[in-house]
């Protein structure tokens, strides 16, 4: 087979290998899955387990590099991919299973089966040249993708656009035009009692680039687990490495602070030869994920509820994973992938990527599972805490519809040019593992929840209400988000600090008050308390006070108002220089704001240039009566008033003492 493969994928002319890949892509190596068998996994096992899972993988990614590499190896060797690459995979794969089985024996009951799964098989992938183009399964529903696949119009011509995947895909066949797509039908009818609100999270669109290549729900612990890159919005400590406790005291780029949560999916790419910054990195180029990585053009994340009933609350730390980044391989049973374009959102593809008309977007869904199981946050497959609810609404035996996740993430990319394999305008395609070649049924998403509690009892009252909510418009700290959020420091002009490894303005930024406090208030329509705004006077209400006691944070955003201190001491930053002095100064010459929103021009001029500004601590930009104790005085501390009132005193004495000496003058002249 390895033979008519490497025959298949060099003919006319094509034989010739593109950059670190052979193009011998016609094949692809299709291994078993263990981590899908394994659904009891004790605890005591799981950290050894992921690890030799994690082995599995990298083994596999290693023997399809080779297989891509040894096209010369291969024309003058028929067995040679048997022999040098599919019998040393099996013997590697035996032994790390084995290891699997001793670490779940250790605590518990050895699993039976598994050697069964080392042994690998050569797939063609349909890369291949000759052939129609086929239409895939353009209803939907997964059942076209073996057609699809096999079907190879010239795999050289998405090998030899603008510099591609180096060899693996995409190829013309894995394209679809959305307008010859059929609509799909409505979802099931709602029963009398649905939850038909639904409460949506603002977490920009990873314009910074938050990347890795890892994955802490399947392989934590492990660099490079997913062999692929992630975008990551949300929380920003997500890494292989990151505990519960890390992910819990992350910043975020959501717009809503008490949204820790993470949510991350693979890049997509173009295929147009741009070397970006993995080019040369384990899961970027080294392992077939090349080209231009685009960010998206817009993300939204909106929890529904349910057909039949009430949701409940998801448990803090809850992992999800939707679609299987497998599927090519391991067949469609998990696969969750849902493509479109903007303005075409009733026709929905599995296993093809859109082609969308002029003007329209490309448009990526993920809608997770909606049913939880009461207990587990987590599972050793990572799926069988959770499960999808059947086509009335209703959820299996013993789980609990909880809300449920729909990611829509839309791209301004362009239709390519399929007929000359992408040269003129270029191929796109998601980050997979090597072996699954980039196809689109591939895709998956992946999150975990680290809501705040309160805001997540918030959100099940708003979907079981009915009602429809914004997390922005919801108490607690309101960050920028980095998606076109507003209240980037409000009216002090703040100098946002990027807050490492976060997005820019991502719920972290922090007013540093400039100064020059022009109070230009550009509240939010719906905010609400939990955010320090100026309401049209450079009081904040005479405090500076977040209702909200910003939950921990310690970083008000000031939306058009000034950073005032976090009323939690143990967030306080240290502040290097006192911005009384400057107060008082300002406070002589303009008191307190008359309540109409605008200081006094003199105070404006203060320079701020020489006061250490603290992140989070009321600021030299702060002006009028606005302290950081929340007092509505127009001085500081008592001790500040103290000390201006005795020299007052002073001066009281000694106009006293010349009154008194001046009558006595007086009376010796009369006298």
């Amino acid at each position: 087979m390895a033979a008519n493969v490497y025959a298949s994928a060099t003919e006319d002319g094509g034989g010739e290998e593109s950059g670190q890949w052979a193009n011998s892509a016609a094949a692809t190596i299709d291994c078993p899955d263990v981590g899908s068998e394994l659904t009891d996994v004790p605890e005591g096992a799981r950290g050894d387990v992921d690890n030799e899972l994690a082995a599995l993988d990298r083994q596999t990614a290693e023997a399809y590099q080779r297989l891509q590499n040894s096209a010369q190896a291969q024309r003058q060797d028929g067995g040679f991919a048997e022999n040098a690459i599919m019998n040393p995979l099996k013997e590697k794969r035996a032994a790390t299973i084995e290891r699997i089985a001793i670490a779940i024996d250790r605590v518990g009951d050895r699993p039976e089966g598994l050697d069964s799964l080392a042994s690998c098989t050569l797939r063609e992938t349909g890369n291949d040249n000759g052939g129609d183009q086929g239409d895939g399964d353009q209803n939907g529903d997964g059942a076209g993708q073996d057609e699809g696949d096999q079907q190879g119009q010239d795999g050289q011509q998405g090998q030899q656009g603008n510099g591609g995947q180096a060899g693996n895909g995409p190829v013309a066949a894995d394209f679809a035009d959305i307008t010859s797509v059929q609509p799909g039908g409505q979802g099931g009818a709602e029963g009398q009692n649905a939850s038909r609100g639904s409460f949506t999270t603002a977490c920009g669109v990873n314009a910074n680039g938050v990347f890795n290549s890892d994955n802490v729900i399947v392989a934590p612990g492990v660099s490079n687990g997913a062999h692929h890159f992630h975008d990551y919005v949300g929380n920003q400590a997500n890494n292989a490495f990151a505990s519960d406790e890390d992910l819990a005291a992350a910043e975020t780029s959501c717009a809503n602070q008490d949204d820790k949560s993470s949510y991350f999916w693979p890049v997509l790419r173009l295929q147009n030869g741009t070397v970006e910054q993995d080019a040369n990195s384990p899961g970027g180029g080294i392992e077939g994920n090349a080209g231009e990585i685009v960010t998206p053009k817009q993300v939204t994340m909106t929890f529904v509820g349910s057909p039949q009933g009430e949701v409940a609350e998801m448990p803090r730390l809850l992992r999800i994973i939707t679609g299987d980044a497998k599927a090519f391989v391991n067949g469609p049973a998990n696969a969750n992938a849902s493509w479109s374009c903007t303005g075409f959102e009733d026709r929905q593809l599995k296993d093809k990527y859109p082609l969308c008309p002029d003007g329209s977007d490309v448009v990526r869904t993920f809608k997770f599972q909606s049913c939880w199981d009461g207990r587990n946050i987590d599972s050793a497959n990572h799926r069988t805490h959770v499960a999808f609810a059947a086509a009335d609404g209703s959820c299996p035996g013993g789980f609990r519809a909880i809300p449920q996740l729909v990611q829509r993430i839309v791209y301004d990319v362009d239709a390519p040019s399929l007929q000359d394999g992408g040269r003129t305008t270029p191929l796109f395609a998601v980050d997979s593992f090597p072996e699954q070649v980039h196809k689109p049924i591939t895709d998956h998403g992946d999150f975990i929840n680290v809501f705040d509690e309160g805001l997540m009892r918030e959100m099940v009252d708003c979907i079981n209400e009915g009602r429809e909510c914004d997390a922005a418009d919801l108490g607690g700290d309101q960050g920028d988000g980095d998606g076109g959020d507003q209240g980037n420091g409000g009216g002090d002009q703040g100098q946002d600090q990027e807050q490492p490894g976060g997005d820019q303005g991502d719920g972290g930024d922090q007013n540093q008050g400039g100064g020059q406090d022009q109070d230009q208030d550009q509240e939010q329509p719906g905010e609400q308390e939990g955010q320090n705004q100026d309401q049209g006077q450079d009081q904040d209400k005479g405090q500076d006070q977040d209702k909200g006691q910003d939950k921990g944070q310690g970083q008000n955003q000031g939306e058009g108002g000034d950073a005032g201190e976090p009323t939690d001491k143990a967030d306080t930053p240290k502040t290097l220089a006192s911005p009384k002095a400057t107060q008082r100064e300002r406070d002589k010459d303009a008191g307190q704001s008359g309540g109409d929103g605008k200081d006094d021009e003199a105070a404006d001029q203060t320079p701020a240039g020489n006061i250490p500004s603290a992140a989070g601590a009321g600021q030299a930009g702060s002006q009028g009566s606005e302290g950081s104790t929340g007092s509505q005085s127009a001085a500081g501390d008592l001790a500040d008033t103290g000390a201006e009132m005795w020299p007052a005193a002073l001066g009281g004495v000694l106009a006293l003492c010349g009154v008194v000496l001046l009558r006595r003058v007086r009376r010796g002249a009369i006298r």
